[in-house]
């Protein structure tokens, strides 16, 4: 395939990659990590280069998964390429996939160090870029985030490269059958549980319909993005550090500027603080920042992703890591909230459900603002259809929710103390249906 043959010469001849160099491959297993270690093993034979294949076992309870392992490892012993794998043994709290992806990036860096390698290649091919560009898009995220990923990322002491970038699945796949490359499938790609498949299955589909090689106007699109990033990132970096220094905005500066350099020094500080995790930010965190700032409340706290806070005082805005005490918390409710738990509240303006997911509030009967913090000793609530009271730590005993989870379970209160909602669980007497007057609607996903 000729794209394919691009793509080998990109490596041979554009990446400078010499006699006896190191590279780092990511392997899953699947068919375009497969593709893209059969190209790796062609340059070997011909740079006598060493190749190390890096492969994380996600432990997730997925069948399979230690098969998908050997087949890995077999492959490599019978094609001279190092193998090195890692299982994930626990995960935390946070994101799934966000925790996964940190995980099997620390991994990756770690090999790269130990092989002195110039380059980690990973197989993220046309159709993953399409994917990310409109899930983005979708969701909100930085200029950056928008572009959605670059074909090589400077990390200083080596590059991540990701030289199919150009090629489709389908361009992949039939590379994989007449040069008879073998590959694993991972069946939990076919789920429509995961949003990524959901695009992956009926939405991308629809566009190759309209152009087959739609991809590479995607591509097109991502690299003008990151060259007007790169262009507004140089205005910024000339004004970026009178008004932002060791953590700390000053304010004053900050609100003389035009909306435009205000917004991009919002996306710029958060892109510094989540770098690997910028898929955690959305356009809602940087709006909450913009809004925190032209607020003319002296003191307001808001909580960002990954346990990070927001603290405006008087003329300044300091973004540190919250300070927990036994996983308590409190979050004064503006307009969106990143739990601890890794879940989301949302102010939104229109909603069908009437599950436990939704809560409907008038704001006759509480008292603003509201807040979302952990539950307290002795936490009671007027559940709604109920005579009554009813302590909290009962409510969760029979939701049978586990004992880790009661500790940082989403607790919304009024400025009373009253607690208005327990999301994912109980409504309070306060919730109104929909045909009754309301003017506050919460969603909880």
């Amino acid at each position: 395939m000729v794209i394919m043959e691009e793509a080998y010469n990109y490596l041979l001849n554009d990446l400078k990659i010499k006699y006896g160099d190191s590279v780092v491959a990511a392997v899953s297993g699947g068919p375009d990590s497969m593709a893209l270690l059969s190209l790796l093993i062609r340059l070997k034979k011909a740079l006598d280069i060493e190749v190390v294949c890096a492969h994380v076992n996600h432990n997730t309870g997925r069948p399979g998964q230690i098969k998908e392992q050997q087949f890995v490892e077999k492959f490599c012993r019978n094609n001279g390429v190092v193998f090195e794998t890692m299982i994930i043994e626990d995960y935390g709290d946070d994101n799934f996939h966000n925790e996964a992806h940190t995980k099997r990036y620390n991994y990756f860096h770690k090999l790269v160090k130990q092989y002195n390698a110039k380059y980690l290649f990973t197989a993220h091919h046309g159709d993953d870029l399409m994917e990310t560009i409109l899930m983005r898009i979708v969701r909100g995220s930085t200029l950056r985030g928008y572009s959605g990923f670059s074909q090589v990322v400077n990390k200083g002491d080596y590059k991540i490269v990701r030289p199919l970038i150009n090629l489709t699945k389908e361009e992949i796949l039939e590379y994989n059958r007449k040069n008879k490359i073998p590959y694993a499938i991972d069946t939990s790609n076919q789920k429509d549980l995961y949003t990524r498949n959901r695009y992956r299955k009926y939405i991308v589909p629809e566009f190759k319909k309209e152009d087959k090689n739609v991809h590479n106007k995607f591509y097109k699109f991502s690299k003008t993005l990151i060259e007007y990033n790169n262009y507004i990132d140089k205005e910024v970096s000339k004004k970026i550090k009178s008004i932002y220094s060791n953590a700390v905005l000053d304010i004053d500066k900050f609100l003389k500027e035009e909306k435009v350099i205000q917004m991009k020094i919002i996306y710029s500080i958060l892109e510094s603080i989540y770098q690997d995790d910028l898929m955690l930010i959305t356009d809602r965190h940087a709006e909450i920042l913009y809004d925190v700032l032209h607020s003319t409340r002296a003191n307001v706290k808001v909580h960002l992703p990954n346990n990070v806070q927001a603290i405006k005082s008087y003329n300044t805005l300091v973004l540190a890591p919250l300070k927990q005490t036994k996983k308590e918390y409190e979050i004064e409710l503006i307009k969106f909230i990143n739990l601890p738990n890794g879940k989301n509240i949302e102010v939104v303006d229109k909603s069908n459900a009437t599950d436990n997911f939704i809560c409907r509030l008038s704001k006759d009967e509480i008292k603003l603002p509201l807040h979302v913090r952990s539950r307290r000793e002795g936490d009671k609530m007027n559940v709604k259809g109920m005579i009554g009271s009813k302590k909290i730590n009962d409510i969760f005993i029979d939701s049978k929710i586990p004992m880790q989870e009661r500790e940082i379970w989403p607790v919304v209160v009024d400025s009373n103390e009253n607690i208005v909602w327990l999301p994912g669980l109980k409504k309070s007497k306060f919730d109104k249906q929909k045909d009754e007057n309301y003017d506050i609607i919460l969603k909880y996903y």
